[in-house]
């Protein structure tokens, strides 16, 4: 996870029963602007002035040894049977194109041996997750059964490898375990434990934010261990030539960029940089539901940030890279908040309202925007911790807003990014400060089929959009939108589709322009033929 102090002081004992709270609705600032005169946002869509692909990797999901996000989240012994993988969570997950899972961490990847992961899970030691919460970890949950989970889901695997308590040994091995075709005593191993053939693990992180929980190091001490790692990940065949991803930079340090790049570049193909959205102090980062306007309003002040994180750092990238050959992964993002009440805090649960579907469809527009440098990233965290996209209480799941949102964008994946030039952006002010009031991305399917995704962050009123089609024609649109009665509202286990996508009929596209009317609070994907 992120920022040292921050997670130590999360760290707590004892067990607390998680509920569920729903939050009462907070009533907006003024929902009396008429929606006939809404204000306008212009731009001009360049069809024909595609060059970068949206990486489908830019929606990869990020599972840890946290919580419950393993452990009732996607491993379950309910109603008295074994453990075994939960089917309604494998499911959902299909549903929204997963395309990796980066496990086992985190901050707990620095601490996790995979030996005691193998093996008939009786006979595996258990140990005790310090990084979060002091519970008993029993290793039933390990490298096979993430791999059944990865399968099933239809992602790649995305495995952290231990740099802060492990060796390049212990790494090494690892690696072979996983891919070697066969005839080493590790590749039997493999199949004497149920998997005759190789996994083909090619995602592959040396380490979890070394600067902090990964072992305190400076960047110049970190990549002389980066390249020791890295240097015994071999290719077995053309299968499993590893893509080798570095620890990133902490938010802003941009320090930690120019050293680790400098050093170590050269062997680097992914350099995973995180950025959490926080609206308030470490200490109390404020509520998942109970928030004003103004929380509103800082927290996608506070996700538009990472696009300058994201220009500063691939800055620097450039003088190293000018070729763009080292991707910036975005391996841990999203927003972080105060856990719910009654709950260990250690254990990260958190809420999920509408306000999070907009830090999500803000952020994932950053993210697009960025393909030519940005080939991947992983929202924290997929199930029961931080922003996730499936909550679960015993036998039941809800699907939150955030999930909603990656469906709308699934349309991006591998599609060819569409520049979209802001010619007059409408603002959402608040206070003395203000923010541009809408967010979009734009791309072309392989079947070249436009495809538009927009939020309107003004949570007050409509938002107009018109937008010059250039280089392709359309003459017909079709869409869903996303929202909510109210800024924080939930689905809960209650009442779980308060806020699920809709149709939505307010687009028209006819002589080369396309007009569309924003509802407040909202996610809105359109189609264009």
């Amino acid at each position: 996870m992120i920022h040292r102090a921050a997670a130590a002081a999360l760290l707590v004992t004892g067990l607390a029963t998680l509920g569920a709270a729903v939050a009462a609705q907070a009533p907006l600032r003024d929902a009396s602007r008429p929606a006939a005169d809404p204000p306008v946002t212009r731009m001009v869509l360049e069809a024909d002035l595609g060059r970068d692909t949206i990486s489908r990797h830019l929606y990869g999901q990020f599972a840890e040894h946290l919580g419950r996000g393993i452990y009732d989240g996607v491993w379950t012994k309910a109603n008295g049977q074994a453990w075994h993988l939960r089917d309604d969570v494998i499911e959902a997950l299909r549903r929204i194109k997963v395309p990796n899972v980066r496990w086992p961490g985190g901050c707990f990847a620095d601490y996790y041996h995979w030996r005691d992961g193998i093996g008939p899970a009786e006979r595996r030691p258990k140990m005790v997750n310090t990084v979060w919460g002091n519970v008993v970890e029993d290793n039933s949950f390990g490298t096979h059964e993430y791999m059944e989970l990865v399968q099933r889901i239809g992602a790649e695997p995305f495995v952290v490898g231990n740099v802060g308590t492990g060796s390049p040994r212990e790494m090494t091995e690892w690696w072979e375990y996983l891919n070697h075709p066969g005839g080493s005593s590790l590749a039997d191993e493999r199949k004497a434990n149920g998997h005759p053939g190789p996994y083909n693990v090619r995602l592959w992180g040396v380490g979890n934010e070394s600067w902090g929980c990964g072992g305190a190091m400076s960047p110049t001490h970190y990549a002389e261990e980066y390249r020791q790692f890295a240097e015994f990940l071999r290719a077995f065949n053309r299968d499993t030539r590893p893509f080798r991803i570095a620890t990133g930079p902490n938010v802003g340090d941009v320090m930690w960029t120019e050293g680790v790049m400098r050093d170590a570049g050269n062997m680097i193909d992914g350099l995973d940089m995180h950025y959490y959205t926080v609206v308030g102090p470490w200490a109390h980062k404020g509520s998942a539901t109970q928030f004003d306007e103004r929380e509103w309003f800082v927290a996608l002040q506070k996700a538009r940030y990472l696009d300058s994180l994201i220009a500063r750092h691939s800055a620097i990238m450039d003088r190293y890279d000018p070729r763009k050959r080292v991707a910036l992964i975005v391996g841990e993002w999203g927003i972080w908040t105060d856990v719910e009440p009654g709950t260990n805090s250690g254990f990260l649960y958190q809420q999920n309202s509408l306000r999070d579907a907009l830090v999500a469809s803000t952020s994932l527009d950053i993210l697009n925007r960025h393909a030519d440098r940005v080939r991947g990233a992983n929202i924290a965290q997929m199930v029961n911790v931080l922003q996730s996209m499936i909550l679960t209480r015993g036998p039941q799941m809800l699907l939150t807003p955030t999930y909603h949102v990656f469906d709308l964008y699934t349309v991006h994946h591998d599609a060819l990014l569409l520049p979209l030039a802001v010619l007059e952006a409408g603002r959402y002010a608040f206070g003395s400060d203000s923010i541009p009031a809408v967010s979009a991305s734009a791309s072309r399917d392989r079947q070249g089929v436009m495809h538009l995704t927009m939020s309107n962050l003004d949570p007050n009123g409509p938002r107009a959009v018109e937008v010059e089609l250039r280089g392709a024609t359309a003459t017909r649109v079709t869409g869903r939108v996303l929202t909510g009665p109210a800024i924080n509202s939930v689905n809960s286990f209650e009442q779980p589709g308060v806020v699920r996508p809709t149709p939505f009929g307010g687009a028209r596209v006819a002589n080369g322009r396309l007009s569309v009317t924003l509802p407040a609070r909202s996610v809105v994907a359109l189609e264009l033929r």
